[in-house]
């Protein structure tokens, strides 16, 4: 077991409310105030479990197979210091108030920049409900099965045997299982790797991403901010956060250097307002 301690407000539970409602986790909450995750190491393999809990100011995560502190950390933005970041609500009160509303809520991010892209490929032009399906076969057939406090989970295939989906996969085009091959490649590479993406200028990754097969300045975002957690970038492709701006600070939409000249406002944390602005519709 593993402890870790959150610098800044974090809550768990609150990461569990949000997991439920995001449809690419189609996370179910057993109520017992664990979070269970399953997923492929950073290195690829093998499969992870991880139980995690919090009391008080200590959160731990028991582990079944190899220990992954720190991704399960980037995961819930743990490796993040957040201390500063009441600071941004008292500098703004739009964010205070969705402080207030969403107490202790960092942004859950997928397993790892891997998994975000696959998503990205998955999710292209088709319901968000429809790519989750496809998404959890592809874990049931392909993934590994970890049982993670008392549970069966499967997890997302690993790089390796993503590369070996067959051409036909019910509810993918052969394209899509193209470039879900190229994905894995690009992961095996090291091209997907959560602290090399994080440790260049968002710029230059954001610029790598797009390069991936399937991946536009949409998806790259994505993986970049949620798939590698990165927690100081402001989304200039998403229309939805844009949208929510427009309601909370008036203007226009469609102005993005003017939301993003707002946004300076949350540095170094852009991408966790984003989340949060988001989460409140």
């Amino acid at each position: 077991m593993s402890t870790l301690t959150p610098r800044g407000p974090f809550s768990l539970a609150a990461s569990v409310r949000f997991l439920e409602g995001f449809t690419p986790a189609s996370y179910a909450d057993a109520g017992d105030g664990v979070l269970r995750l399953a997923f492929p190491a950073d290195d690829g393999y093998p499969a992870v479990g991880a139980a995690v809990r919090q009391d008080g100011d200590t959160v731990r995560a028991e582990f079944t197979g190899p220990d992954a502190t720190a991704q399960v950390a980037r995961i819930l933005s743990l490796d993040v210091d957040g201390a500063g970041f009441p600071a941004v609500g008292d500098a703004d009160p739009v964010v205070a108030g969705l402080m207030a509303e969403f107490p202790g809520l960092r942004p859950v991010c997928f397993y790892s920049p891997y998994e975000a892209a696959a998503w990205a490929v998955i999710g292209h032009r088709v319901r968000m409900t429809q790519a989750a399906a496809v998404k959890s076969r592809l874990a049931e057939r392909y993934g590994e099965r970890v049982e993670v406090a008392g549970r069966v989970l499967h997890a997302f295939p690993a790089p390796p045997v993503l590369r070996t989906l067959p051409p036909r996969v019910l509810g993918l085009t052969d394209v899509k299982v193209e470039r879900l091959h190229a994905i894995a490649d690009a992961a095996e590479d090291g091209a997907l790797d959560a602290a090399r993406l994080r440790a260049l200028p968002a710029d230059d990754a954001l610029a790598e991403l797009r390069g991936l097969p399937g991946i536009g300045p949409f998806s790259a975002e994505l993986i970049l901010i949620r798939g590698a957690g990165h927690p100081d970038v402001f989304p200039r492709h998403e229309p939805r956060l844009h949208a929510a701006m427009a309601r909370a600070y008036g203007g226009d939409a469609g102005d993005v250097p003017r939301l993003a000249g707002i946004a300076e406002r949350w540095r170094p944390y852009r991408s966790w307002v984003a989340l949060l602005l988001r989460a409140g519709g």
